[in-house]
């Protein structure tokens, strides 16, 4: 007995000096682990830990608030963060603190226990907000809370509850300003994308109507909408536009514009291959052709795609009307787009090159206001065509009130001054004048720019080869435009490729009741339009 006591004595000794000696290591391993899994931003219910995480990843930000509280009289601590002005603050003081802080403390509170099931109770019992969503990795919250939601921290709980109390800044819907129609809906995209997702909604009610959201942005993260009707665009189609969107990489895109120049076929081309809209019913009657419409927040422009180039010169307003008037108007601006497109340059090889070609009274008449004139017909129309230029982006810039008036006004004073000058011939501003105002009648602005660009390019060719440069001119411009494709679809289509059944919508649109199928290069699913 005597020896058990004496080797039994000193080993329990030494057993115990050694479980005191490694039981402050293991305590601080333990939160040495607890702190790991902070860095890596991974919630474990440590109220005080997941705050300093927050605070100092958007703690520097003055409009970031912290609030902390007690739940009812349980003695449990949480804590609400929210970006002011982003947050509804009548929301968050009604529906959350003061569910939890006082309609809490009403309860019977012996069944309440701490941890996931009293997460659930909260949720289900005290949270009167219709969006409520559960995170454990802090990185996540924090995009959703810079956007205007609550992260609701609950210490001992394992998740983060994100309470939807954005409160958007918007203005009121209005007519579109850069569509102007005399007959049809007085309806335009807002900045605010769950408005336009909305307005498409109600306006084209269609249960295979179908959204899908991207975040777009490495630094300022957006949401993107690609909407499509499910049963009648083309699934490659649809595959490829989220491919390619998929593959955007920046750090913000403010505007649709930057969607458009990341996702077109070529680049280096001069002409559109996305079309762009403010309108709600283009986007509809286009995704009713099997095309896919994309939406950015922030922005009210839509972009449609496939493309062609015939669509950027027809009008909503063509299919308002009767199809005779309808049909008039649409030629009407296939006729101002060749006029905005190619009269100077005509103009100049008729009169450099080849004055035979034109009737002998009219070539007296030209040459007579020529004469004086001390500068050939190149630079006369550059002086003029740049002069127009100038104005029409001053026009822009300046504010509404004086900005179409001082357009007007600069360009009757400076044209009228260029003559008695003798700078240029009244023959030249008759030129330039109608070649404006027929680039004004196309309906989209890029197709207008685009005119503008190539007017120039054409200018030269003449000025180099008279008319054959035209010739040539126009042969290089219909090669890029067979090349040139937008999303797999042809740009010349329905011309080339030839579509006898596409040709009912192309310079004519026929009456509706001879349009019961859907455009063949969109190779939608379903090709009848009725029925």
């Amino acid at each position: 007995m005597q020896a058990f006591i004496i080797f039994f004595i000193p080993y329990l000794f030494s057993r115990l000096f050694n479980y005191i000696r490694e039981r402050p290591h293991q305590s601080v391993s333990k939160k040495e682990s607890k702190s790991s899994r902070y860095l890596a931003g991974v919630f474990t219910g440590d109220l005080k830990l997941g705050m300093e995480f927050i605070k100092k990843k958007i703690g520097h930000n003055s409009d970031v608030h912290f609030r902390d509280f007690n739940i009812g009289n349980t003695g449990i601590r949480a804590a609400i963060i929210f970006v002011e002005g982003l947050s509804d603050k009548d929301l968050i003081d009604k529906y959350i603190m003061k569910s939890l802080m006082i309609d809490f403390s009403n309860k019977n509170q012996s069944t309440f226990l701490k941890g996931a099931g009293f997460n659930k109770i909260i949720k289900n019992q005290f949270l009167s907000i219709s969006e409520v969503n559960e995170v454990q990795n802090l990185n996540d919250l924090i995009p959703k809370v810079l956007k205007g939601s609550t992260a609701l921290f609950i210490d001992g709980s394992p998740d983060v509850f994100i309470l939807g109390t954005v409160k958007g800044k918007t203005r009121n819907i209005e007519e579109p300003t850069t569509e102007a129609l005399v007959r049809g809906p007085r309806l335009g995209f807002t900045e605010m994308l769950n408005d336009n997702t909305a307005i498409l909604r109600q306006h084209g009610e269609n249960e295979s109507l179908t959204f899908t959201k991207f975040q777009v942005g490495s630094r300022g993260k957006k949401d993107l909408v690609v909407a499509y009707i499910q049963d009648i665009a083309d699934p490659d189609l649809v595959q490829e536009i989220k491919d390619r969107i998929q593959k955007i990489d920046i750090d913000y895109l403010p505007e649709t514009g930057y969607v458009e120049q990341l996702i077109e076929d070529n680049y280096l081309s001069v002409f559109p291959q996305v079309q762009n809209t403010e309108r709600p019913d283009r986007v509809i009657s286009s995704l009713m052709e099997g095309r896919v419409a994309i939406l950015l927040d922030g922005t009210p422009f839509a972009l449609i795609v496939p493309v062609t180039f015939s669509m950027l010169l027809q009008s909503p307003e063509d299919y308002y009307e009767r199809w005779i008037p309808g049909t008039l108007s649409r030629l009407l601006r296939f006729l101002a787009a060749f006029i905005a497109l190619l009269v100077p340059s005509l103009y100049i090889s008729f009169i450099s090159f080849q004055p035979g070609l034109i009737p002998t009274k009219l070539a007296i008449s030209i040459a007579g206001t020529r004469d004086g004139v001390p500068f050939p017909a190149l630079l006369e129309a550059l002086i003029m065509e740049i002069a127009i230029e100038i104005l029409r982006e001053a026009g822009l810039r300046l504010p509404k009130p004086i900005g179409p008036a001082m357009g007007i006004v600069g360009g009757l004073i400076i044209g009228e001054a260029a003559v008695n000058a003798g700078i240029v011939s009244p023959i030249m501003v008759i030129v330039v004048a109608i070649t404006a105002i027929c680039s004004f009648t196309i309906p989209q602005y890029s197709a207008g720019i685009t005119l503008r660009i190539l007017r120039f390019v054409a200018m030269f060719f003449a000025a180099l080869f008279g008319l054959y440069g035209v010739i040539l001119f126009i042969l290089f411009l219909c090669c890029h435009l067979v090349i040139l494709k937008s999303f797999g679809v042809p740009y010349t289509s329905p011309a080339v490729p030839y579509s006898l059944n596409d040709w009912k919508d192309f310079m004519v649109r026929v009456p509706l009741k001879m349009m019961k199928r859907r455009p063949k290069l969109t190779k939608t699913k379903n090709s009848i339009r009725k029925g």
